[in-house]
């Protein structure tokens, strides 16, 4: 064994020199030399990815101790009432409503605010009490087709505005699904508006009785013309191109000559028959045209028309082009309207609520244009409309009459009419592939 010699000093390493050395082998077994690390470049966010971004930090920013998560709660501003006294309606304490208005101030008019005003406020309550003001954490509102203002509160508990505008495009869209509840409701759940709508209502009104013949699941296409936010949403909507209900189809095209466009099925025939097969939307045939029990008097009688059950106020259209003969209380008929249509034909509606704004004896009206609104005046034991159609001074049963049916394209505008059709039929096969309908609806190749 070595003697120890106080004389000798010990050998010491220094701990850096221990670092060094590992640092050498670890760079060794790496391959002696690092790799320098690049980042990715980072894609701008997109308007859903910010709205689920705001969202999280809306829970975050909400859910201090003792708070609960924030609620959505919907606000409309009311005849009368001030932006703050609206924010404070959510149930948020008046500190947190002025110091929102404050922040929006610098980016909107919230003084002179208008009655209908809707914005969505986030709002966190004291855990477990229903009854105490809440905190707002953030506040979201549309301020134009376009462009929406954000208001959020920050970690650091200050509340913060943020414009977000969504680029708007022109496209021709092509909604196709299956009908549950309404069409109306179904159509605008894939981006139509009640504009297009009622202009598909009408089409149809000719071919089909919407209280009997649709069945829940019946399938159905729309193709229009619309202007489109980012995100999907219909800001304002064109002409209604094609329309399809149960194999029923109309395309939209104008012959030459013609000073409007019309609406034809896929041989070229006008669909415009001479009288629409119900001159209200949406109604059910609570009595036909024959002999039945009278409701008031209990006799045995003839009833010489169709009744429909509808609420009142529920528009009622003219059947066919024609003047107007009477809008005038008529006995047991109440408010009633006549209009008189060409070549001897008549319709007439009953028990009416009131009239349209204007109508009178001697108006020229059009097929499908609001006369007048349903109701219960006269000899009536509920709202409903009476439907009476005359030919040479007859009554006649609306649903058996024959009348005058539409024309029929040929030559020159039948080819056109064709190559319309196919335009349509492409954009439509277009859209059921999953590609994009150009605004024009042609595709084009590349090359």
């Amino acid at each position: 064994m070595a003697q120890f010699d106080p004389r000798r000093q010990p050998t010491r390493f220094a701990p850096h020199l221990f670092t060094v050395a590992a640092a050498i082998v670890v760079a060794t077994l790496a391959g002696k030399i690092v790799q320098p690390v690049t980042a990715e470049p980072i894609a701008p966010l997109t308007p859903e990815q910010v709205a689920a971004l705001e969202a999280r930090a809306f829970t975050a920013a909400g859910a201090p101790e003792g708070m609960g998560s924030p609620e959505a709660i919907p606000v409309q501003v009311r005849s009368g009432e001030t932006f703050e006294q609206a924010v404070r309606r959510a149930g948020v304490a008046e500190d947190d409503a002025r110091e929102v208005v404050r922040v929006l101030s610098d980016a909107y008019d919230v003084v002179n605010i208008r009655a209908g005003l809707r914005f969505e406020t986030a709002v966190a309550r004291p855990r477990g009490d229903r009854v105490s003001e809440g905190r707002l954490i953030g506040l979201t509102m549309r301020t134009s087709p376009a462009t929406q203002l954000t208001v959020s509160r920050s970690f650091d508990g200050a509340l913060h505005v943020r414009a977000l505008e969504e680029l708007i495009t022109q496209e021709v869209h092509v909604a196709t699904g299956e009908i549950h509840g309404s069409l109306s409701q179904s159509a605008q759940r894939l981006g139509a508006n009640s504009r297009i709508v009622s202009a598909a209502t009408q089409l149809f009104a000719h071919r089909l009785d919407f209280a009997r013949d649709i069945r829940a699941g019946d399938s159905f296409t729309l193709v229009f013309e619309r202007s489109v936010t980012e995100s999907g949403r219909t800001v304002e909507t064109g002409e209604l191109l094609y329309a399809e209900v149960k194999g029923q189809v109309f395309y939209r095209f104008r012959p030459q000559g013609a000073s409007e466009y019309k609406y034809f099925d896929a041989e070229g025939k006008n669909i415009r028959g001479f009288l629409l097969a119900t001159p209200i939307d949406g109604a059910r045939i609570s009595s036909s045209f024959g002999m039945r029990r009278h409701p008031i008097s209990g006799y045995q009688r003839m009833h010489q028309g169709i009744d429909f059950a509808a609420p009142t106020g529920t528009p009622v259209l003219a059947a066919a082009d024609g003047v107007v003969v009477e809008a005038r209380r008529w006995g047991g008929y109440g408010n009633w309207v006549r209009i008189r249509h060409s070549d001897g034909w008549e319709t007439g509606y009953a028990h009416l609520s009131r009239y349209a704004r204007g109508l009178r004896p001697g108006q020229r009206v059009s097929q499908g244009q609001v006369i007048a609104y349903v109701g219960s005046t006269g000899a009536s034991t509920g709202p409903h409309l009476h439907y009476e159609l005359w030919r040479h001074g007859q009554r006649v049963n609306p649903r058996g009459a024959r009348v005058p049916q539409g024309t029929v394209l040929s030559g020159r505008d039948l080819n056109a009419f064709r190559a319309e059709k196919a335009r349509i039929d492409a954009m439509i096969a277009a859209a059921r592939n999953g590609e994009r309908v150009p605004v024009d609806g042609i595709r084009r190749t590349q090359g």
